[in-house]
């Protein structure tokens, strides 16, 4: 079984800084994907940034410029440093992650969530 535990978020004032960090633990043969979605209430979830095969990234439009995303692959964690923010950056961000967790079987795996608030 593998685990996703994030870190980070929180309140912050538009044009602001946050980092938000996720680990990956457990039964870990290889990480295919690594990233962040993002949710508000009654919307779908959607691609804030991800990681594929170790260096594609990939970003949510609204984000592009503004946010980064990072991975280290010791650590198996991605770093997802978000600049700029601005009110519509609010939500509930999640880990997400597509796993092997032997050589022939993979999963995706999702973190618990963790809020984001840009207020002033």
């Amino acid at each position: 079984q593998v685990q996703l535990a994030e870190s980070g978020g929180g309140l912050v004032q538009p044009g602001g800084s946050l980092t938000l960090s996720c680990a990956a633990s457990g039964s870990i043969f290889r990480i295919v994907a690594m990233g962040w979605y993002r949710q508000v209430p009654g919307k779908e979830r959607e691609l804030v940034a991800n990681i594929v095969g170790g260096s594609i990234r990939n970003y949510g439009d609204s984000v592009k410029g503004r946010f980064s995303i990072s991975r280290d692959n010791a650590k198996n964690m991605v770093v997802l440093q978000m600049n700029s923010l601005k009110p519509e950056d609010t939500a509930v961000y999640y880990c997400n992650g597509r796993i092997y967790s032997t050589e022939t079987r993979h999963d995706e795996y999702w973190g618990q969530g963790t809020q984001v608030t840009v207020s002033s």
